[in-house]
C-alpha cells in the first residue's frame, strides 16, 4: 500500500494516564513515558504508527507527571512545521474551568479549540499506552468509504482477559450494536467461543460528530470517558458506529501471521511483552526496515563485551538478549534480558530474564533473575535478587508473577 501524507487529518494521542497498575515504574512518570524495548518509550509506538502512515499532524494530550514525557516528545519528535507537520505536546490547562481532565473525553473536550483550529476532515483519537504496530491507512479508508460517524479498532482477546477492556458487539457487517466497558461477564464473539471483541481505544471520528458528542457529554454528570459515556451515547442516538478488525491489519514488510497488540498495564504484562521481544521469532518485529521505529537516539559508542576467561567464568557474553548502545558487558553474563543504553555488567555477575534501564550498574558477582531495574539503579557486588521471593518482598516491590521491580533512587542493601 502506498503511504501518503494526509494533510487534513488530525491525530490526537491520549497520554495523560497515571498507569497505577504499572507502579512503581509510573511513580515518577506517566505510563506513556515508561521506557520499553531497549530504546523506546511506550508513546513512541503510537507516534510511529501515525508518522509511518503519513499522518503528520499530531497533538499529544498530557497531564499526570508529564515532564519526562514532554521532554521526550520535544527532543525525539521534531517534524517539519513549515510543511504542516508537527507533534505538539498539550499540557492540561484548565481551559473549561478550574479542574484538570476528568476523563479521556474531557481531555479532548477541553482542547476542542486547538483541535478545530486545524479544520480537520477526520479526527483520530488513539491511546498512548499500548505497544503495537499499525498502518492506520486501511482503518481510515474503511471509515471514509463507509461514511461512518465513528470507527473503533477492535481485536479478539481471550474471554478471561476481556474484563480489562471495552467489549464490542457487532453484526455481520461490522456495525457496532452494543458496547460495555470492562464487563464482569463479557459476551463472546459469535462463532468464536472463548473470545470477546475488545476495543483497542483507537477511534476515528467525523469532526462534527466528535464535537457534538463531547459538548453534549460536558453538560451531563458522567465520567466523561470515551468508553463509558461517549460510545454508549452515540449508539443510543443511532450514530453509524463500526468496528475495524485489527486482526486483519498488516504493515509494509510485515510477514507475521497475526498482528501484535499489547496493553502493558501491569508489571507482569510489561515483563512478558519485554520477553516477547527477545524470542527467536518475536511477535513484534522491531527490525522491519519498511516500518522503522523512531525514538530519541543519543550519540553513544557501540556496546562492548570484554574478557573471555572461560576457565574462571569471567566471560563477557550475552545470549538471547537485546543490548543497546553504550553498554559494557565486562566479564559478566546476560541471558534473555534487555539492556537499555549505558548499562554496565561487571565481572562474574549473571543477569537472567531482566530488563535493565538506562545507566543501571550491576556489581561484581551479583545475580539477578526476573528483575526490572529502573534508570540509574546500582546493584552492589554479590547481591542476589529474584531467587528468594519471601526475602525479596521484604526489601522490594514484587509483582503477582514474581517480577522484582527496583524503582529509580532505590538503595539496594549490600550483600
Amino acid at each position: 500500500m502506498k503511504i501518503l501524507q494526509h494533510r487534513d487529518v488530525l491525530s490526537i494521542v491520549l497520554a495523560g494516564g497515571m498507569g497505577e497498575r504499572l507502579y512503581p515504574l509510573t511513580r515518577d512518570r506517566a505510563k506513556p513515558a515508561v521506557p520499553f524495548g531497549g530504546r523506546y518509550r511506550i508513546v513512541d509506538f503510537v507516534l510511529n504508527n501515525f508518522v509511518n502512515s503519513g499522518l503528520m499532524k499530531i497533538k499529544v494530550l498530557t497531564q499526570f507527571k508529564s515532564n519526562s514525557l514532554i521532554e521526550h516528545l520535544v527532543r525525539a519528535w521534531r517534524l517539519n512545521p513549515e510543511i504542516g507537520q508537527f507533534v505538539d505536546p498539550v499540557p492540561a490547562q484548565m481551559r473549561r474551568g478550574p479542574h484538570w481532565f476528568r476523563g479521556t473525553a474531557d481531555a479532548v473536550y477541553q482542547n476542542l479549540d486547538l483541535i478545530f483550529d486545524e479544520e480537520p476532515s477526520q479526527v483520530c483519537v488513539f491511546g498512548g499506552d499500548h505497544v503495537y504496530v499499525m498502518d492506520v491507512n486501511p482503518m481510515l479508508a474503511f471509515h471514509e468509504d463507509g461514511a461512518h460517524d465513528l470507527t473503533i479498532s477492535a481485536f479478539p482477546v481471550p474471554i478471561g482477559e476481556a474484563t480489562r477492556f471495552g467489549i464490542l458487539e457487532v453484526d455481520e457487517q461490522g456495525r457496532v450494536t452494543g458496547f460495555e466497558e470492562k464487563p464482569r461477564a463479557p459476551r463472546e464473539i459469535p462463532g468464536a467461543p472463548g473470545f470477546a471483541l475488545a476495543s483497542m481505544g483507537n477511534y476515528i471520528f467525523r469532526p462534527k460528530v466528535l464535537r457534538e458528542a463531547l459538548e453534549n457529554d460536558a453538560l451531563q454528570d458522567t465520567s466523561h470517558d470515551f468508553g463509558r459515556t461517549i460510545i454508549p451515547a452515540l449508539l443510543a442516538g443511532g450514530a453509524s458506529v463500526f468496528a475495524y478488525d485489527f486482526s486483519l491489519s498488516r504493515v509494509p514488510g510485515d510477514e507475521e501471521p497475526a498482528p501484535y497488540w499489547r496493553d502493558i498495564g501491569t508489571v507482569d504484562s510489561y515483563w512478558e511483552a519485554s520477553m516477547d521481544l527477545i524470542s527467536v521469532s518475536p511477535p513484534l518485529n522491531l527490525y522491519n526496515s519498511k516500518w522503522a521505529l523512531k525514538s530519541l537516539s543519543p550519540h553513544l559508542p557501540p556496546a562492548k563485551f570484554v574478557f573471555a576467561d572461560a576457565a574462571s567464568g569471567r566471560t563477557g557474553i550475552a545470549t538471547d538478549s537485546m543490548v543497546a548502545d553504550g553498554c559494557i558487558v565486562s566479564g559478566g553474563t546476560i541471558h534473555r534480558s534487555i539492556l537499555f543504553p549505558r548499562v554496565r555488567i561487571n565481572s562474574y555477575s549473571r543477569v537472567e530474564e531482566c530488563v535493565l534501564m538506562d545507566g543501571v550498574d550491576v556489581g561484581r558477582g551479583a545475580r539477578l533473575r526476573k528483575v526490572i531495574a529502573d534508570k540509574g539503579v546500582k546493584i552492589p557486588p554479590r547481591v542476589e535478587i529474584g531467587f528468594d521471593p519471601e526475602n525479596d518482598r521484604k526489601r522490594f516491590h514484587v509483582s503477582g508473577g514474581g517480577v522484582v521491580v527496583l524503582p529509580k533512587g532505590v538503595v539496594v542493601p549490600p550483600a
